[in-house]
């Protein structure tokens, strides 16, 4: 909760720890004043807000919070204050508990707190100088403002909530067993590079390793912290080789349990620790994953054990143990694992991205929508709702598969977005062409639907069977993009054929007509005859000029690679003030020197504004060592030193194979996808120039883009990068350049048997102008 002008510490009411009953001595006064408060202003009405410390079950914490509400509540009403004037609620644990450290920060966490509901007239001000007196709070509090101030001087905390609980004596300890702390699952990159700082490092005893759980608590995406003690070398004394056999059971009682089975020598082992450690938790952990933490209760002689799984849903609990058994034998299997691509996004970019994405695809859709209407008149209107209805589809269909959306996925969409309309623009074109010919609207709609429909499932199919390629044979973005392309060509298809169909038809049979045009598009390239054919020598010396200026910059001059595809760490800096991009540059250069006295390359741009720069170096990302990550941080942070305050709002690790993977993969499925779409068209349209023609054009169009990347990075005052946007916008060049020639070759096979008396040259022109309209349509 937070509204500076209403809310207030109500610190001299406790409790005793983890429980809801009141301090019947320290908290009589203060609920002795209260009373007198609200009898001096009867119009009053109170919320009592509760808080408790993090317990690592926010359910607990919220039940535990509201039942500490509504004992302040009943004191009051035993006191003699009308029930109806209160209200109680639970906050469980909102307030950082490890702001106790300070006083400011204490000021911030206290158990309850006062909210008022409504002031009555006339009496706000006296009425809150008395709460403000009365409570301690001095001054109103922002807690906004206080959360920002600690989270600066605090940041481990502020993302993360250590597992303490507040003693009778009014002071934290921590809490018995394992974990140490609780986090929010989009938190922990960013309390892992903390956790890796030296300062941080340095208070951990030797034998330490902090790890997380593998799955958040139940109802909620908090995750626990375990420390966990280990053997000198890092080595468990038990590991994964010892277990026989795991697997799910039930108890003499019928409570769900896992028995495994050891060996002979690990069973040796397990017995002495356990043994040694009776009532204490022993750790399950695969890939620097706990799985689970149970605790010892006896001495386990014979190698042969049981995990119980406690209480809950039948069901569940049968789930975890089966999870649990599962991970118990596969720990037998010398697989290691090792992070590969990490990144960490701050709450502050993550908004700035998920809003600016938002705006910027709402205002692109409404002017899709806008055009489509001043262009299509009433026919408009109906590609436009069919829009809504294939993005909705799409957006829950990505939603029911919990599919991530990332940069080539959205991309997915905006090309999913463009075959949609380009699908109803095929259609009208084609409908125009009858009303032009004289077709009356009823018999021009149909001849229209149906003259489309090849084009629209040839063009549809190509980029279907070309997502599925790149889905099987990418990774990564690639597959993000195929996932989002696939779903969309399909509630593409439905929407454009069936549904528009449906609307219009209905409109026709009821005799309310259908505009297909407006008055200045009606004859907007309705009767070209541009000679493309003549000036295709002109074309293929421009075309063939271009494509060799831009090969040989490849050559000679290579790309920008982004990190994506060659590997090492980027960060992402907001400064507080404007910088100077060179003399951050400067500063960062001779701190990333490797030992042998070279320097690793240190890359400084601006990035989304004036006081937000992108930093990228190589330093140290082969590195295998522990402390390679806290090296480079403790760098950065160095060389940042006297620009002022700034944050960290995104920073990012990729390793060199994963670079590699990516880059091997995107141009094996490019590759495959033209082969296909050779083999397809070659075999569809009954001539192998057909084919050729269209792998032709996709090579052409994918090469003018490289070229113009070769060509510019570093000469144009933007990102020339190649890296995972360059993936989505190739891969969109990939999809658009596949549709439209297939709409070309579909009229030119259509023309060839309408128009068998006519030249090939003259059928080429013919079927070029015919669907100049919808190339540039669809384009715009």
């Amino acid at each position: 909760p937070v509204d500076k002008t209403t809310w207030f510490d109500f610190d001299r009411v406790t409790f005793a720890s983890s429980s809801a009953e009141l301090d019947p001595g320290a908290s009589k006064a203060q609920l002795d004043n209260l009373k007198e408060i609200l009898t001096a202003h009867p119009a009053v009405r109170l919320k009592i807000g509760g808080y408790t410390d993090s317990t690592g079950n926010e359910e607990a914490n919220q039940q535990l919070s509201q039942a500490r509400a509504e004992a302040v509540v009943a004191a009051l009403v035993d006191r003699g204050v009308e029930a109806d004037r209160l209200e109680a609620e639970g906050y469980g644990s909102q307030h950082p508990v490890a702001s106790n450290a300070t006083p400011e920060g204490r000021a911030q966490n206290r158990r309850m707190a006062l909210r008022v509901l409504d002031k009555g007239d006339g009496e706000a001000d006296d009425l809150l100088n008395e709460l403000a007196g009365d409570t301690g709070s001095g001054d109103v509090l922002d807690t906004a403002q206080a959360q920002a101030d600690f989270a600066k001087q605090n940041p481990l905390f502020a993302v993360m909530r250590p597992a303490v609980f507040q003693a009778t004596s009014g002071g934290y300890n921590l809490a018995k067993g394992p974990v140490v702390g609780n986090s929010s699952v989009s938190d922990t990159a960013r309390v892992n590079r903390l956790l890796r700082m030296p300062a941080m490092r340095g208070v951990l005893p030797s034998d330490c390793r902090l790890m997380w759980g593998a799955k958040p608590y139940e109802g909620s995406d908090v995750l626990p912290l375990y420390a966990i003690k280990v053997p000198r070398g890092g080595k468990p004394k038990l590991d994964g080789s010892s277990i026989t056999d795991a697997a799910q059971d039930f108890d003499i009682s019928g409570d769900v349990e896992v028995r495994m089975q050891m060996n002979a020598e690990g069973g040796a082992i397990w017995k002495v620790m356990t043994g040694d450690n009776v009532g204490r938790s022993v750790a399950i952990v695969l890939d620097g994953l706990v799985y689970s933490a149970p605790t010892v209760i006896t001495e386990i002689a014979g190698g042969r054990s049981s995990i119980s799984m406690g209480g809950g849903d039948l069901e569940e609990q049968i789930q975890e143990a089966d999870d649990l058994a599962n991970i118990l034998k596969a720990g037998a299997l010398p697989a290691p694992a090792r992070i590969i691509d990490e990144t960490v996004v701050g709450p502050s970019l993550g908004a700035e991205n998920v809003n600016s994405g938002l705006i910027s695809f709402l205002v692109a859709i409404a002017l899709v929508m806008l055009y489509m209407v001043l262009y299509y008149a009433g026919a408009g209107w109906v590609a436009d709702l069919a829009l809504i209805v294939n993005l909705f589809v799409l957006m829950g269909s990505l939603a029911s598969l919990q599919a991530s959306l990332t940069l080539p996925g959205i991309a997915g969409i905006v090309l999913t977005m463009g075959m949609a309309v380009d699908a109803n623009v095929l259609i009208f074109e084609r409908i125009r062409e009858e009303l032009r010919a004289g077709r009356v609207l009823k018999s021009a709609v149909d001849l229209g639907y149906k003259g489309a429909l090849s084009a629209i499932i040839d063009s549809n199919v190509t980029t279907l069977v070309i997502a599925i390629i790149l889905y099987i044979g990418g990774t990564g973005p690639v597959r993000g993009f195929a996932t989002t392309l696939g779903i969309g060509i399909l509630t593409s298809l439905f929407t454009a054929i069936f549904l528009s169909r449906m609307i219009i038809t209905a409109r026709l049979e009821k005799g309310s007509g259908m505009s297909f045009w407006t008055g200045w598009s009606k004859n907007i390239l309705a009767d070209t005859n541009f000679d493309f054919m003549g000036k295709r020598k002109l074309m293929y010396l421009v075309s063939g000029v271009l494509i060799a200026i831009g090969v040989f910059s490849m050559v000679t001059r290579g790309f920008n690679w982004g990190v994506d595809f060659s590997g090492g760490r980027t960060y992402v800096v907001k400064f507080q003030d404007e910088v100077n991009v060179e003399n951050v540059r400067q500063s960062l250069l001779p701190r990333f020197e490797t030992e042998e006295g070279g320097r690793s390359t240190v890359n400084v741009k601006t990035y989304g504004g004036s006081r937000q720069l992108k930093v990228t170096t190589n330093f140290l990302y082969t590195s295998t060592e522990a402390s390679a990550d806290s090296i480079v941080d403790l760098r950065l942070t160095e060389g940042l030193e006297g620009f002022g305050d700034y944050e960290v709002i995104e920073s990012r690790k990729v390793d060199a194979t994963i670079s590699d993977d990516i880059k091997t993969s995107a141009w094996t499925s490019v590759t495959l996808a033209m082969v296909f779409m050779f083999i397809y068209i070659a075999v569809r349209f009954r001539r192998w120039q057909f084919g050729l023609g269209g792998m032709l054009a996709l090579i052409h169009d994918v090469l003018i883009v490289l070229g113009i990347y070769s060509i510019f990075h570093g000469r144009l005052p933007f990102s020339m990068e190649i890296d995972e946007a360059f993936i989505a916008a190739i891969l969109t060049v990939v999809g658009y350049s596949i549709n439209d020639s297939v709409v070309v070759f579909d009229r030119i096979r259509e023309y060839l048997m309408d128009h068998k008396r006519d030249d090939t040259v003259t059928v080429f022109n013919k079927a070029m102008n015919a669907t100049l309209s919808r190339t540039l349509q669809t384009s715009l």
